[in-house]
């Protein structure tokens, strides 16, 4: 029996990457996935694509209610959906600010707002959110990325700890720099992209950088049965960037 028959998933940022891989596995243990991206033509194969926009109120509600009224339910809400940011706090204008507190901060607000009034109903959910190991520490150069992702950390926190009780839990997952094409447009924007990434890899104690399924195995597992327990964290999923 796979982890998640009969059980609905809702991921947002599900056209690329590590949301793209999430949406998979969640797949290949029986869910019914439902796959929000603004391109959501990049939606595996067997999900329910959606075409959403995380900073869109109306957007998030409606993903939610389509996928309640046709399942019954949402079991797994993946707040994946992110934004990336080159800044210094002098460098970044207000306007880098707000577009990337809209989608990294913002949209994960959405997702559990819409979200857990049918979690609460149901007396069961998990929610995990995209955060990363730099809302841990500061990183040079991503002052926003920076804010946003320790913000969503803390919110998470403060979800998990307001519906403790009810069947309903949050997490995060963490992670350091992930090889996907979120990073790959990161690396585009910067004068030496091939510097660039040897210096993301040196970062990380472990020399490499993280695959999407890396990300997504921690995930699954949050959302999983096995983590009942398991509320109000951040999984940390870095080689070490955290730790040295």
């Amino acid at each position: 029996m796979n982890r998640f028959d009969g059980r609905t998933v809702l991921v947002t940022g599900a056209g690329s990457g590590i949301g793209f891989e999430m949406a998979r596995r969640f797949l290949a243990e029986g869910a019914a996935v439902y796959a929000a991206d603004l391109a959501p033509e990049g939606c595996p194969a067997g999900s329910i694509a959606l075409k959403v926009d995380v900073t869109v109120p109306a957007d998030v509600e409606a993903a939610v209610a389509q996928a309640v009224a046709e399942t019954g339910r949402i079991d797994v809400l993946c707040n994946n959906a992110g934004l990336s940011s080159i800044t210094d706090p002098i460098e970044c204008t207000v306007e880098e600010w707000d577009a990337v507190f809209a989608v990294n901060t913002r949209g994960v607000f959405l997702g559990c707002k819409y979200a857990l009034p049918h979690m609460l109903r149901q007396r069961r959910g998990a929610i995990v959110n995209t955060a990363s190991a730099a809302g841990l520490v500061g990183l040079k150069d991503r002052a926003a990325y920076c804010a946003s992702k320790g913000a969503v950390i803390t919110f998470t926190k403060q979800v998990a700890v307001q519906y403790a009780g009810t069947g309903v839990r949050a997490n995060s997952v963490c992670p350091g720099t992930v090889d996907s094409p979120w990073v790959g447009r990161l690396l585009a924007a910067t004068d030496d992209p091939d510097a660039t990434r040897a210096q993301l890899v040196a970062r990380q104690p472990m020399g490499r950088l993280a695959t999407p399924g890396e990300v997504a195995a921690a995930a699954l597992y949050l959302a999983s049965d096995e983590a009942e327990f398991v509320t109000g964290t951040e999984l940390v999923i870095d080689g070490g960037l955290v730790a040295a």
